[in-house]
Formats: structure tokens, sequence, C-alpha cells
């Protein structure tokens, strides 16, 4: 591969990564979680996603075919796990579904999946695959290069927010960005029922 296809492989998935836009929603996933424990957590996290990340871009393919699964499938159903996130953001319960979780911690859902590995960045991984099949140890070194990037940003941006931003900023923050994602959820169904009824 051309180092400027590599670079701007990586660009792209990054941008989809969208590392800084998933800084707020982070923090306010682990608003209950000490803040000695967060780091651990957000590492946890990211090895989850990397390991999914590979898992796509090695047998996505496979096993998309295997289940008859369609990616604007992946899409509709990316996007109601988003909404619901999102509903759970704007209109908090009593009972949080991060309390199921050993320790109350947030465990896969929703930061390994889907704001680090969602739908549109498996999508795209499957793509790049696709492109230039047989040539996995490229498209392997863009994930980690990018998964990278994220981990950086992520693992050390995220408590900077929390001590700026305080309880009550993570709590506003929390409820902005559960209405901007209640926005991205519906376009993400919309768009995969699209796909489907003009396909």
């Amino acid at each position: 591969m051309e180092p400027a296809l590599f670079i701007s492989s990586v660009f792209t998935l990054t941008l989809v990564m969208d590392p800084l836009g998933n800084i707020p929603m982070f923090m306010s996933a682990l608003k209950g979680v000490p803040e000695e424990r967060r780091r651990a957590v957000i590492i946890r996290e990211l090895f989850i996603a990397l390991a999914i990340m590979v898992f796509f871009l090695l047998f996505g393919g496979y096993f998309v075919s295997a289940l008859a699964l369609d990616l604007t499938a992946m899409s509709v159903a990316g996007g109601i796990v988003l909404f619901l996130i999102a509903l759970q953001m704007i209109f908090p319960a009593q009972h949080s579904t991060f309390a199921d979780s050993p320790g109350g911690e947030p465990f896969i859902v929703p930061l390994a999946i889907p704001l680090i590995a969602g739908p549109s960045v498996l999508t795209t991984i499957m793509l790049f695959s696709m492109q230039q099949p047989g040539r996995p140890e490229v498209w392997s070194a863009v994930v980690g290069v990018s998964w990278l990037i994220n981990a950086v940003i992520l693992g050390g941006l995220s408590g900077w927010f929390s001590r700026v931003l305080g309880v009550r900023g993570l709590l506003a923050m929390e409820k902005l960005m559960g209405m901007i994602l209640v926005t991205i959820s519906v376009q993400m169904i919309m768009t995969g029922l699209k796909k489907f009824l003009v396909g």
C-alpha cells in the first residue's frame, strides 16, 4: 500500500471513530465510577473494541455471509441501540442499566460498542478490507494506528474534561450529547431503512 493511501485510511477511520466527540459521552457513562478506576475501565473498553474491530477485519465478511445479514441491518440495529442510550442520557432512570454491571461499571455497551466500535466503524473497516483483499496485515496496521490515536485522546483527555466541567457540567453535557445522539441514531435508522427500501 502506498504511504498516502495508508495515511488517508488512518485519517478516515479516526474521524469515523470520533474520539473527541466520544469524550463527553464517556464521562457521562463513567460518572458513577470512582475517578481512580476510570482510566482502567477506559483501557479495558478500548481493548475490547480493538478485538471487535480486528475480528470484523478478519472475519466480518464470513460472519455477515454466514448469518445472511446485511450492512443496512447493522446500521438500523446500531441506531436503535444508540437511541435507547440517548433516551437514558436525557431521562436518567433511578436505576441505570450500568448498575447491572460488576461494580456499576459500563461493560462493553455503550463504551466499546457502539461508541468506539460502532456500526459505521465496523462497516468502514469491512469496506477497507474489500478494497484490497489479501492484505490483512496492512489493514490491521491501519486499524491499530487509528485505535492508538483514539486511546491517547480518550485515555489522556477524558480525565481533564471531567475535572474542568465538574458534576453540573458533566450533567449538562450528558443531556446535550443525548439530544445529539437521538438525532444521530434516528439518522442511522432512516439511512438503513432507505437503503433497504431502495435496494
